[in-house]
């Protein structure tokens, strides 16, 4: 009898206990990070009263006969499932997702302990606490470095009151833009070709290269890659151009027309091919200079010359006007010796012929000139004006400018005050002719320079725009002190190699005093970049430029330039679309006090800074260990380690299986209130029954005594 009271007894303590484990859980429903324990009951010794006997011959095994001897709990478990996560307005509140603790120290990590309770805050010495004043380890940024190195040995995560970031100087400027390669830009896209003046007079430069105002060479892109006033591109082709005459070419018959001669006259054209004209005479002087004029007059839509006869001196003349694109545009005797009273010497040149070659190297004019940029196109047409007789020869010369102007255009002016002033009728026709197509845009553009400007009148014209497809960046870069430098990247598309792809001209400036280069213009440094025909990169230069702020700061500062990698598609690119920025930055900032602290997934503190930037100040530690379970509570929502739970693997966060964090956030209970609840039902049900146990044997035993009675 005495057995069944000890198992009552037995079975009391047992379910004391639970309820003590239950009663804790419901007490810290509440508890951030709180893991919650269940007992684990299991039987004492049973009493033996017979073995188990095994089957012998016809009688069958006997299971053995045991009497428990009642309950016990054996072991506590800590279920470790993971708590809901609920949001805070605390920016340093933190919450696992997932596996993990946090390592606290007591005693600046001589020891360590864990915990899930991601209640932190800052000390007033700046140490990242939690509520026992235990101070959170974790990895400090580098301050040589810049950055936090999560392979280090953990420490104290502190942030010291009123922290300052220096200024750092700019080290590289990354630039990711296209540059638009199609024959239709929009006007926000182009801008004037470089102004040239006109040059002076005698001898011509031993070179065509464009100068500025001041008469220092610059950069003169192709003409052939440039846009008119609205954007749409030349796309100028070998041979393709216009003819210019500056004044009627006109040439008179050395002997007056007679009664009785006939008209015989051959003019060769531009093609080398003769051109005969003939006509009978009449016998009457002024009928025969009527008649040989419309003789002339009829093959003009293939000489391009008209012919007038005067009845008073009873000459003919000859002129050409440039005025027809299919006609020949130059008067040239061929021959004299017809009759026609026109001497070879006397043929003169209407109009002279600029051609478009990508490759020209030509440095003095001649009556077939080619040119590449609008520097070279300049240049012959002021030469040739400036020979009034139009013999070649520079003894004639005038004072008749040409220029390209601030707005890209070419300007004619005629001031006089030379000894060869004569009136300025200026035509222009495009270039037709076998294997060469008239190109539109330039003959438009160039089509706005005729008129006609008196000798000595001072009159100016001015053709259309010419333009470059240009794009511009600029960007702030600091010095060492600190402070802004607009660094401003401008590029003017200059060639176009069908087979190899486009080049631009790149300049590089920043605001004086401040200098970009050894040479001057020193605040300027220019270079260019290359595409490939598929629109990626192929090179660029300079690929740094050496900064100097001049205003106490380092000097020499490198900045490195970084575009993209060559044929990729990573960085700058060249292809039929807007010209735009997608993507512009440099490393440089000024100085500035933290102003705010947050925390990543990583468990990074990042800093806000008030110059506007932000970077990782420390970078929280994570355990994680072998069997959670195994670990020890030491109260304050505090674990230790125990011989059983291994040892820590302290890492970062969301990585080797440890979870992630979340910023502004705490980690509830995950103690299930219904579920304890229903638990104190189960425990007191079971306690009472046990209870009962005692009672019964209690009143067998009284039963027993009465006997003796």
């Amino acid at each position: 009898m005495l057995k069944s009271l000890f198992s009552g007894v037995s079975g009391l303590q047992s379910h004391q206990i639970a309820m003590d484990v239950e009663s804790n859980n419901i007490a810290n429903v509440n508890t951030v990070g709180f893991k919650y324990s269940r007992a684990n009951f299991s039987d004492l010794l049973a009493q033996t009263q017979a073995i188990a006997t095994a089957p012998q011959g016809q009688l069958g095994g006997k299971n053995p006969v045991q009497v428990g001897l009642g309950a016990t709990v054996s072991s506590m478990t800590r279920i470790f499932s993971q708590g809901s996560v609920q949001n805070s307005d605390k920016n340093t509140d933190v919450a696992i997702q997932g596996d993990g603790f946090y390592i606290v120290s007591p005693d600046g990590g001589n020891t360590y302990k864990y915990t899930r309770a991601g209640d932190f805050k800052f000390d007033a010495k700046g140490n990242f606490v939690d509520n026992n004043g235990f101070i959170t380890q974790g990895w400090l940024r580098d301050p040589v470095t810049g950055k936090v190195d999560s392979t280090a040995p953990i420490t104290n995560i502190n942030i010291p009151p009123g922290l300052t970031t220096p200024a750092f100087a700019s080290q590289e400027v990354v630039l990711k833009a296209n540059l638009n390669s199609g024959s239709k830009v929009g006007t926000e896209s182009i801008s004037p070709a470089y102004e040239v003046k006109s040059l002076p007079t005698g001898t011509p430069p031993a070179s065509l290269a464009a100068i500025d105002a001041n008469g220092n060479p610059i950069a003169s892109g192709d003409l052939g890659v440039m846009f008119n006033e609205v954007g749409q591109a030349f796309s100028l082709q070998e041979d393709q151009g216009v003819w210019i005459s500056f004044q009627n070419a006109t040439t008179t018959a050395a002997a007056q027309v007679s009664a009785g001669d006939d008209l015989a006259l051959q003019l060769e054209m531009d093609d080398g091919s003769i051109v005969t004209i003939n006509s009978t005479s009449t016998g009457n002087q002024d009928t025969n200079g009527d008649q040989y004029a419309a003789a002339i007059d009829a093959q003009s839509s293939i000489t391009g010359i008209t012919a007038s006869y005067d009845s008073t001196t009873n000459q003919l003349t000859l002129i050409n006007t440039n005025a027809s694109e299919a006609a020949s545009h130059n008067i040239r005797i061929a021959a004299n010796d017809l009759g026609s009273g026109f001497l070879t010497t006397e043929g003169s040149t209407t109009a002279y012929k600029y051609q478009y070659s990508p490759n020209s190297v030509t440095t003095t004019p001649n009556a077939d000139k080619t040119f590449t940029t609008i520097s070279d196109l300049r240049y012959a047409m002021e030469r040739h004006a400036r020979d009034a007789n139009g013999d070649g020869i520079e003894t004639d010369i005038n004072n008749i400018s040409i220029s390209v102007n601030a707005q890209g255009k070419i300007e004619i002016t005629n001031p006089g005050g030379g000894a060869n002033d004569y009136t300025l009728n200026i035509k222009t026709t495009a270039i037709i002719e076998p294997g060469v197509t008239k190109n539109a845009y330039f003959t438009k553009s160039m089509e706005a320079l005729d008129a006609t400007l008196p000798a000595a009148s001072g009159g100016k014209v001015f053709s259309q725009g010419f333009n470059a497809a240009t794009h511009s960046s600029s960007i702030d870069i600091f010095d060492s002190l600190g402070s802004k430098h607009t660094l401003r990247m401008e590029f003017r598309k200059t060639a176009l190699n069908i087979s190899t792809g486009s080049t631009w001209d790149m300049k590089l400036s920043v605001p004086p005093p401040a200098t970009i280069d050894t040479v001057a213009p020193y605040d300027e440094k220019t270079g260019s970049i290359r595409f490939n025909n598929d629109g990626s990169l192929s090179t660029y230069n300079p690929p740094n430029v050496s900064f100097s702020g001049n205003n106490g700061s380092a000097p020499d500062q490198q900045v490195t330039l970084s575009f993209g990698t060559a044929n990729s598609f990573d960085g700058m690119t060249s292809y039929d679309k807007e010209s735009a920025t997608s993507g512009i930055s440099q490393d440089g900032y000024t100085g500035g006090d933290l102003v705010g602290i947050r925390i990543d997934q990583s468990g990074t503190l990042v800093g806000s800074f008030s110059n506007g930037r932000s970077f990782g100040l420390a970078q929280i530690a994570m355990a994680k260990f072998t069997n959670n379970e195994g670990l020890s509570v030491e109260g304050g929502n505090i674990f230790i380690q125990t011989a059983n739970s291994g040892d820590p693997i302290i890492g970062t966060a969301a990585t080797a299986g440890r979870g992630f964090i979340q910023a502004a956030a705490l980690e509830a209970s995950n103690v299930d209130l219904s579920r304890a609840l229903t638990q104190l039902i189960i425990i007191q049900r079971g306690f009472q029954a046990n209870g009962k146990t005692i009672t019964t044997s209690d009143q067998l035993l009284q039963t027993l005594i009465g006997l003796k009675q």
